[in-house]
Formats: structure tokens, sequence, C-alpha cells
């Protein structure tokens, strides 16, 4: 993955009168060059330019503000499951070891919570609860929104997720399971089985439930749930949902087949969304 240059360089300050339209456009541009630390500034200003003026997210900003977060914290994320593992190599020297898994725990903990408060402060609305809705007939503007909460309730389950990954607060628990909770009711309102956001949060739900909150038939129950109502949807998938919604598919399947193995230790770790 690129490197994004000298600490403590913000790329706004280079674009200090950046509309909406300029921020979207450098966002694009830095997904190119992979400099996703600035990515991630940019999506940040632009959802606070847009919340600023009661304007939702489009799916394209929304999507770039996901992919911004997903590969800064995904690369501090595999640096420090490498640290907690490479037990032998680093052996004689553990507390330096410790020391800077410490430095990686705290910039993984920042950017974790740096994402949460945009969604919290900009995005979630509290106010949507399944129940609401109960058995009215759901407008397409309607539709539109309670996906649109799914995914942002599901980008907080993430990372809450992974703060209960290495911390010991388990407020980070509890509020990943609260979260994907929410989100696996809204879904059932409005979304197909096998569109790509309802099957990639029940992926990343039952992966909480398997690894962070020890609930291996909770998990089990709702992976194979998830695929088995999507196999019988399947003919109704369109051209430009197939290829995402078959690949979760199969990482569902893949997390069954690991977690019903009788030889767990010998078998690569969870696959996430």
């Amino acid at each position: 993955m690129a490197d994004d240059g000298a600490a403590g360089t913000n790329i706004l300050d280079s674009f200090p009168n950046a509309s909406v339209d300029d921020l979207l456009h450098l966002a694009r541009i830095t997904e190119t060059a992979e400099r996703f630390e600035d990515m991630c500034a940019i999506m940040g200003s632009l959802v606070q330019m847009k919340a600023a003026n009661n304007e939702p997210l489009e799916v394209e900003e929304r999507n770039m503000l996901s992919v911004a977060y997903k590969n800064v914290v995904g690369q501090r994320r595999a640096s420090w499951r490498t640290l907690k593992s490479e037990d032998d190599v680093l052996a004689n020297r553990e507390d330096l070891k410790n020391d800077y898994k410490a430095i990686v725990e705290t910039e993984l903990s920042g950017k974790c919570l740096e994402v949460l408060n945009l969604l919290r402060d900009h995005l979630v609305d509290d106010s949507m609860q399944a129940d609401q809705y109960g058995d009215q007939e759901i407008s397409p503007e309607i539709a539109v929104a309670v996906e649109t909460q799914v995914f942002y309730l599901k980008m907080c389950g993430d990372y809450y997720r992974y703060l209960a990954e290495f911390s010991d607060n388990d407020d980070y628990k509890t509020n990943a399971g609260q979260q994907y909770e929410k989100a696996l009711d809204l879904a059932k309102i409005t979304l197909q089985p096998t569109h790509p956001t309802r099957l990639g949060l029940a992926l990343n739900a039952s992966v909480c439930y398997y690894e962070i909150m020890k609930k291996p038939q909770k998990a089990c129950a709702l992976a194979k749930a998830a695929f088995d109502d999507a196999i019988q949807k399947l003919d109704s998938l369109s051209d430009s949902t197939y290829k995402d919604s078959t690949l979760i598919m199969q990482l569902l399947r893949d997390n069954l087949t690991i977690w019903t193995s009788e030889d767990k230790d010998n078998i690569a770790e969870e696959r996430e969304d």
C-alpha cells in the first residue's frame, strides 16, 4: 500500500476553498494514487460540508468514505495482527514489540473513533427504527433511506468491532452488537436477501458474534440463514450486483465451513466484507 507522505501534513491546507465538487474530485484522485490518509481527510470534510447544508451523501460519496477508512484502518489492523502473532520471532525483545504494538493500537483507535464520530454526528439517524414501519407499504423514498441507514449502521458495527479486537473496553463490544442488530432489523424491511449491503452486513455481524462476542451458534445461524435466503432468490439477482452478491455468499459459506470444522486451528481466519 502506498505511503501517504510526511506525517502531520493535512491535504486540506492545500485546498482551503475547495467546494463539495472539488473535494469529490480530489477524493477520486487520492484513491487512484492510493493516498488513503489524504482521502480520509477529504471525505471527512465533504461529509461535514454536506451535513451543514442538510444534504445526504450520494451513493458514490458514501462508498468513497467507506473505501478511504477501510484502507487506512485495514493496514493498521494487519500490522497489529502481525505483531500479535509473531511471538516466536520477536520474543527476544518483547518489551520493544509491545511498546510498538501500543503505538499501532493508538493509531488504530484514533482512526476508528474518527470515522465513528463522522457517522454518529452527521450520517446515522437514530430516529429510524424497524418497528416504526410495521406492515405498511414502503415507498421508494423510504426504501432508499432505510438502505442508506443500513449501510451506515453496518459501518458503525464494523469499526466498533475493530476497536473491540484489541481493547479491554466492553462498551465497544456492546456497541458493535447493538449497531449490527439495528442494521439487521432495518435490512429485513426493504432489502432483498441477495442485496450486497444486506449480505455484507450478515457476513460481518456473524464474524462479530463468533470472534468478539463468543457466540458461535448465533454466528452460524445468522450466516446460514443469510446464505440460504439468498440462494432461494438467486434468480432475481441483477447483472449489476451478481458478482458482489455471489462473492459475499461464498464468504458466508467459507466461514460456515471454518466454524463447523473439527480442526479449526488449521484453517485460515474468518473472512469479512
